[in-house]
């Protein structure tokens, strides 16, 4: 059963993804924000399969989130939802990391679902290794 880090600060939003996810037949752990995310994440000793993160949140976006769960999460697939738009994000000053699906809100369960399913599906790329441990 796939584990997928949910990562959304509207609490009104996050548990009807929740739940939707869990119905899918996945283990969803849950966050409000990129420091909750880092907490969970380190508390969490089984791999996550997908991070699922809303793309603008106060502190931390979810790019600059995952980035930073990168090296600690390599398994982890990725996918940002948001209301905006790639307009909106580079107004923002937000880099979007280039093959990342972008899932747009409001989206409806079939929309969601096939959309994670379809990550899941998708072998994750390769993690860099930084240039110091190069040989």
């Amino acid at each position: 059963m796939p584990t997928i880090l949910l990562v959304d600060d509207d609490p009104h939003v996050r548990p009807m993804i929740r739940d939707i996810l869990e119905l899918g037949g996945h283990d969803v752990i849950e966050a409000g924000g990129a420091e909750e995310a880092f907490e969970v994440e380190a508390e969490h000793e089984g791999p996550i399969d997908l991070v699922l993160t809303d793309v603008m949140m106060p502190g931390l976006t979810g790019p600059e989130m995952a980035r930073r769960l990168r090296p600690r999460r390599p398994e982890a697939k990725l996918l940002y939802m948001s209301a905006f738009t790639e307009v909106d994000f580079a107004s923002q000053g937000i880099d979007l990391d280039a093959g990342v699906p972008v899932l747009s809100k409001p989206f409806g369960i079939d929309e969601l679902t096939s959309k994670v399913e379809e990550v899941l599906a998708t072998p994750a790329p390769p993690v860099a290794m930084p240039a110091a441990a190069r040989p």
